[in-house]
């Protein structure tokens, strides 16, 4: 029987960390702590570096930091930066996370300056201030995503002015519709989700920096106005104590706005997804965004907007966990909140990737009318309407009249 593979030895890890106090630390301890953090904080590095430059001008301002250090932190931060986007280093599992990794090379490359930058903060606010404002950024990419989708069923709309469709309830025709009213509906929600994903900086639009671990900094003339009109943030999260017990909410708003973008996107896949089958054929697609089968040569797959109609699910996961992490803590940091990184950034991934397929496909897609047949009866609500107007009876009596015509055909 074979044996289950050994384990390689864990030394521990010499890497100094911002928290480091002389001790390395164990390597299953680092694995198991750091987590993902170092892949995940890839996006992090240049607000990071923003954030940093920032409160090192502050420092500076406030005569905690000279000039010449200033400039070689803000020209080496802005320098590892660029290398960063370049491709030239990564976050590594032994520098933890960006902060540490933009920190011990920055001390590399200038020495003791690089020691200086940290002064007034922690890695609590730090973290939290990179974290807000990519997370700004993603909100307002996010809302342009929302927005192209109903841009391109307005060009639907557009290109099939003339072609008519039936309107359904419960899966059955009810009354007649059109291209440019089904597209509208979709094209008014989605901009809606837009205005909703906007909406979600409100949390977001606050500056943690100066906070600290949650209590600020003692004895140090910081200015946190001054960070926060640096960072374009549009006030200072106060008071202090307030930072970490906010950890979640803005995530959670974001990520439920998002829940909303995805939903609608699912619903419509799941329209095109029925009008894409033999049975109905009132759409068709280009080949190049189908898939075949490995067992049927007939056949093309709209997997894509299967894809589509499911992300509503990972996105729904991802708000409860976001919204679960922080229910139970107390005031102040928890090591808990780090696991909040990864369904955040899944949530704010997979709502853009489905935004962009969705606009690209909808854009490709053409309507079919030799396909598509209104059945008599859909008719029947105006009909009833119709005979208001003509006798004056009531709508009940209209309702009655019209319903034992259609029972006698």
């Amino acid at each position: 029987m074979p044996q289950p593979p050994k384990e390689p030895s864990i030394k521990s890890v010499a890497t100094k960390r911002l928290w480091d106090k002389g001790e390395p630390l164990d390597a299953r301890i680092l694995r198991y702590t750091a987590g993902e953090d170092h892949r995940l904080d890839a996006r992090l590095v240049p607000y990071d570096v923003r954030a940093s430059i920032a409160h090192a001008q502050m420092l500076n301002a406030q005569k905690l930091l000279s000039a010449s250090d200033l400039a070689l932190i803000t020209d080496g931060l802005e320098k590892l930066g660029a290398a960063h986007a370049a491709g030239e280093w990564q976050i590594s599992l032994e520098d933890e996370d960006c902060h540490t990794a933009l920190e011990q090379r920055l001390t590399q490359q200038i020495g003791e300056a690089g020691g200086r930058v940290h002064l007034g903060r922690s890695r609590n606010d730090q973290v939290l201030t990179a974290l807000r404002l990519y997370l700004k950024d993603a909100a307002a990419d996010l809302s342009h995503a929302a927005a192209d989708v109903a841009a391109a069923l307005d060009e639907l709309a557009a290109r099939e002015s003339a072609t008519v469709l039936p309107g359904y309830t419960h899966m059955q025709q009810a009354m007649p519709s059109s291209v440019p009213l089904w597209a509208g509906g979709f094209a008014a929600e989605l901009r809606d989700d837009a205005d909703g994903i906007r909406a979600s900086c409100r949390r977001i639009d606050r500056s943690p920096l100066g906070s600290a671990a949650g209590y600020g900094v003692p004895g140090l003339p910081i200015d946190r106005e001054a960070t926060r009109r640096s960072l374009e943030f549009a006030a200072v999260h106060e008071p202090v104590t307030a930072v970490q017990i906010s950890r979640g909410k803005a995530e959670a708003g974001l990520v439920f706005e998002l829940c909303l973008f995805t939903q609608d996107l699912g619903r419509l896949a799941a329209d095109l997804l029925l009008f894409y089958t033999q049975e109905f054929g009132f759409i068709t697609l280009p080949e190049s965004m189908t898939t075949g089968s490995s067992i049927m040569p007939q056949k093309r797959n709209p997997d894509v907007l299967e894809l589509v109609r499911g992300a509503g699910a990972t996105l729904q996961a991802a708000l409860v966990e976001i919204i679960a992490l922080p229910a139970k803590l107390g005031s102040g940091y928890q090591r808990d909140l780090q696991r909040m990184k990864a369904p955040l950034f899944r949530a704010i991934d997979l709502a853009g990737d489905s935004a962009a397929v969705m606009a690209h496909l909808v854009r490709g897609l053409a309507f079919v009318p030799a396909r598509i047949h209104l059945d008599d009866a859909i008719h029947a609500a105006e009909r009833a309407n119709a005979l208001v107007l003509a006798e004056g009876i009531s709508f009940r009596e209209a309702y009655r009249r019209i319903g034992a015509e259609l029972r006698r055909r």
